[in-house]
């Protein structure tokens, strides 16, 4: 049995963003026309609500943007086409969300090449002509602006294409070309309204600190005044495949805090950029779309620790991705695949989402304790709320718990203390598919109990205060998560009820 006992000191203070909230992934923009995404979305807005999202595809051919015609004289001209981009936007907006606007991929007929990615075919080649390129970027933004108001679209963060640092999104993983693609878009963007906010290289973790050191001296020698950089962040090693699936082990969390860290480091090594805004535009476990571990409890505990600690070096982190509607690899082939999301087909919540809600819930909270196991805020009103969490790597601990005692400071005699948890045991609805059958097309009863499952168990218990302090006993399973709250109560009875008497046999 493993003890931990946390004591909150009276007034601490402990310096952390949570910014949980500010961005959440997705798969490509075209997938918000159908019925199901825009079911999960409303659903992750009402009982989460994110400020952004960050999806790939903004160029592709799906959503036609661009064409190419010939005019009475064989001339090639070009016009644009943004329905699909307006249905997706009203969309977004329709729920409370600005964009995170990602450019990229390359319409195919503005593409130098045939290089494609993903089921959906996104072309990864630079534009044949950066003029081309350059118009139709800024004639799409000044579409949004006059849509939806100059003053809003300049708000929305403009990331210049994503991971250019891997061949396969990248032709050849061309530095020098993608370098081209930044500044060229950069300065016309810029020379539409300086008020937008550009950045970039959306690098992952390949030969990413040389590749973030020439990104940031070619803006330096190119006097580009970029607003934020942007990289990914993901924490398994590479993953084994069998059949569908891809299943990969965890990699230490603090190997990736550190290279997270000389992110950091790297960028305030330019004076000029010193302290500038680093945006995670993803970040999840594995980084493949059918990795099974994705769906699991020990992703939910994981994720506790990677929330409270990915504020420290970076102004945003947004979790690749909000649902399971997601093509990259093909159409799944059953509800529980592995996929990117917080939740799966037919809205179902999978664990990591309530580690998600759990930070939600202190987001306007003052960090007054946080360990490799444990993250506490205190409230304005002086209640306090926290989420302690049991990760394990493997899986295979032989079934043991975690015990905590936190002791917090008490001015009343009792407190309400209201628990939820999430573990194997309580909120686990891929055993429950497990023991269903692993149904590949779940029914509508199926959906339906697999709802009963995805939820966490709820319990409260009043305690009593001495000597100053109150003292909260938990005990959390492997893989567990438990987010509580704790504040001050004062128990008024109705005229001749007893709760007492109440639970009595008469």
């Amino acid at each position: 049995m493993l003890m931990n006992r946390y004591v909150i000191e009276e007034g601490k203070e402990i310096a952390y963003k949570n910014h949980v909230d500010f961005c959440i992934g997705t798969g490509r923009m075209g997938l918000a026309l159908q019925k199901e995404y825009m079911e999960q979305l409303k659903l992750v807005q009402e009982e989460i609500g994110f400020s952004h999202i960050r999806g790939h595809g903004l160029f592709t051919d799906d959503m036609a943007i661009y064409h190419e015609y010939k005019d009475e004289n064989d001339q090639v001209c070009v016009e644009y086409n943004f329905t699909y981009l307006d249905m997706v936007m009203d969309n977004y907006i329709g729920v409370g969300l600005k964009p995170f606007l990602e450019l990229g991929f390359m319409p195919h007929k503005l593409a130098s090449g045939t290089q494609t990615i993903f089921y959906w075919k996104g072309n990864t080649t630079p534009p044949k002509s950066y003029e081309a390129w350059n118009e139709m970027v800024v004639a799409t933004l000044r579409h949004l602006m006059e849509r939806y108001g100059a003053d809003e679209v300049v708000t929305w963060p403009i990331e210049v294409w994503n991971e250019p640092n891997l061949p396969g999104f990248w032709f050849r993983a061309d530095m020098d070309e993608y370098f081209k693609l930044f500044m060229e878009t950069f300065r016309a963007i810029k020379k539409l309204d300086a008020r937008f906010t550009v950045g970039g290289p959306a690098i992952c973790g390949v030969d990413d600190k040389r590749w973030m050191d020439c990104f940031m001296k070619f803006c330096r020698e190119n006097k580009l005044d970029i607003d934020f950089v942007t990289r990914h962040h993901y924490t398994t090693e590479f993953p084994e495949r069998v059949g569908h699936y891809e299943y990969a082990k965890l990699s230490e969390a603090e190997s990736g805090f550190e290279n997270l860290q000389s992110t950091r480091d790297i960028i305030d090594s330019y004076e000029e950029y010193r302290g500038l805004p680093i945006h995670i535009t993803e970040f999840n476990t594995s980084y493949v779309p059918d990795c099974p571990l994705h769906d699991t409890n020990r992703n939910a505990a994981y994720m506790a620790e990677q929330l409270s600690r990915l504020g420290d070096v970076n102004e945003s982190y947004s979790y690749w991705t909000f649902g399971d509607l997601f093509e990259e690899m093909g159409v799944p082939y059953t509800p529980f695949h592995g996929g990117f999301g917080l939740m799966t087909d037919g809205c179902i919540h999978k664990p990591t989402f309530w580690t998600f809600r759990f930070y939600k819930d202190m987001v306007e909270g003052v960090c007054v304790e946080r360990r490799e196991d444990a993250y506490i805020v205190r409230m304005a009103d002086g209640s306090y709320r926290g989420v302690l969490w049991y990760k394990t790597m493997s899986g295979e601990n032989g079934g043991t718990k975690k015990d905590f005692e936190i002791v917090i400071p008490a001015k009343e005699k009792t407190y309400s203390l209201i628990t939820k948890t999430v573990d194997e045991d309580t909120c686990n609805p891929l055993k429950l598919w497990h023991v269903m059958g692993e149904p590949a097309n779940l029914s509508e009863e199926q959906k339906a109990l697999l709802k009963e499952a995805d939820k966490p168990l709820v319990e409260g218990r009043l305690l009593e205060s001495t000597g100053g302090t109150v003292t909260a006993a938990f005990s959390v399973k492997e893989n567990g998560v438990v987010y509580f709250e704790l504040k001050a109560c004062e128990i008024i009875s109705d005229r001749g009820y007893s709760y007492e008497r109440a639970i009595k046999s008469m």
